[in-house]
């Protein structure tokens, strides 16, 4: 369903499908839309139905970038404080496993958007491109960090002095991706990991995204060991009894309890 301009969200099977829809703008994002994003997303990381959310891009792409006609109002607090940088950090944040599917162009604030998900899955036709050169814009710097976090310096210092286009086979080779598909083998594969995320113990993701990102001192490592007594004990009596793990453990129940 339609839940605000630009944005449609479906729940199906403990996956939610958050779909960029302006199609006549190949899905490019407006400021309003940017603005949108961090209330959108927020009720999700609560909501017990939502374990894995699919960020994706309606026609066959995934997103252009921003409308470079509202260019100067997605600045707004300054430097690296504006729409797409809070847009970016609510979808980093997130505390659930995050999936960006991409088909087509994923350029400039689409790359953000895409870069700021836990795993990127492209079809092999996806272009992708992060073009501030091209504008005389200085990229954002957490999105700046993020990009050579995950394809290190010299690929980073490539894609931003450049500002080309490239294609899937160089996404996948830099890290920028991490599988890519055809077009019509992409979403079985998309959705098939995320229910086998959403069957897994949601403590054991949710604390691992935690880690992996470094948002973890030693006292919430020690919390996190502690909440997880009762789900490890599920885990190890299914292992041995050869069921299937009935994990309990939901940010529904437990978010607050997490908090610090």
């Amino acid at each position: 369903m339609q839940i605000s301009d630009g944005f449609e969200l479906s729940v199906d099977d403990h996956v939610a499908t958050l779909r960029i829809d302006r199609p006549g703008k190949r899905n490019a994002m407006s400021a309003a839309m940017w603005r949108a994003l961090p209330g959108i997303v927020a009720p999700l990381a609560a909501d017990r139905a939502v374990r894995v959310l699919v960020l994706t891009g309606a026609g066959g792409t995934f997103c252009s970038g921003a409308d470079i006609s509202e260019i100067a109002g997605l600045s707004e607090g300054g430097d690296d404080t504006g729409l797409t940088v809070a847009a970016e950090r609510a979808l980093a944040e997130f505390p659930k496993p995050t999936i960006a599917m991409i088909e087509g162009f994923c350029v400039g604030g689409g790359c953000q958007l895409a870069l700021a998900c836990d795993l990127r899955l492209a079809a092999l036709d996806a272009r992708f491109g992060i073009t501030p050169a091209k504008l005389g814009i200085v990229y954002p710097l957490s999105s700046t960090r993020r990009l050579v976090d995950v394809v290190g310096r010299s690929t980073a210092k490539l894609m931003l002095y450049s500002a080309d286009l490239f294609d899937a086979a160089t996404a996948l080779r830099t890290g920028l991706v991490d599988e890519a598909h055809t077009s019509q083998a992409l979403p079985e594969r998309v959705y098939g990991l995320a229910r086998t995320l959403a069957g897994r113990s949601q403590l054991t993701l949710a604390a691992t995204k935690e880690i992996v990102d470094g948002r973890v001192d030693e006292a919430r490592f020690r919390r996190w060991q502690r909440e997880s007594r009762q789900e490890a004990a599920e885990g190890v009596a299914a292992f041995l009894e050869g069921r299937a793990a009935r994990f309990s453990w939901s940010f529904g129940d437990h978010s607050g309890d997490m908090t610090s």
